[in-house]
């Protein structure tokens, strides 16, 4: 008896676990007090601009190499301009949702969602675990940045109340 591969050549599985990684890729776009820079340039003391309280002070940078499954989003896919480019997230990677399809996929005018969440095979596809440089950042609260376009989670323990943002 063949094990459960669904007859994949390599013996891989064909459906992805559960994931939750979070982070930036080093050549994505943030918008800092400073302008747009790429993620992997900012360092600690650095004002990012976010969506809940104007802008917060960068405290702390971690850098991680992990392997895991990503989401790709094409240019305009969100709305326009948004992304601004073709991007790759982790697939555990929280986005802030705020138009037709927070109320049409969770039913409420807006909604944190990992990237996975939003895959629908054409636009949004989930891609195969890749090793990935990711960076997270350590802010005095958690905050909704403005990254390729996107507004991202700044972590992966934040959560959205919908009256505040």
């Amino acid at each position: 008896m063949k094990p459960k591969t669904v007859g994949r050549s390599d013996g891989g599985l064909a459906v992805f676990p559960p994931v939750d990684t979070c982070g930036l890729l080093a050549d994505s776009i943030i918008l800092t007090l400073d302008g747009e820079r790429r993620v992997a340039d900012l360092n600690v003391g650095d004002r990012v601009i976010t969506r809940d309280s104007g802008t917060a002070v960068l405290r702390g940078i971690a850098r991680h190499r992990l392997r895991t499954a990503a989401v790709r989003i094409m240019a305009g896919t969100l709305g326009h301009t948004r992304p601004e480019r073709d991007v790759t997230l982790p697939a555990g990677q929280l986005l802030l949702v705020r138009d037709w399809r927070a109320k049409a996929l969770f039913g409420d005018t807006q909604a944190l969602v990992p990237a996975t969440r939003l895959v629908d095979g054409e636009f949004v596809t989930l891609e195969a675990a890749q090793e990935m440089t990711l960076f997270s950042f350590d802010f005095a609260a958690p905050h909704i940045l403005y990254v390729d376009g996107l507004e991202l989670a700044s972590n992966a323990d934040m959560r959205l109340d919908a009256r505040a943002a």
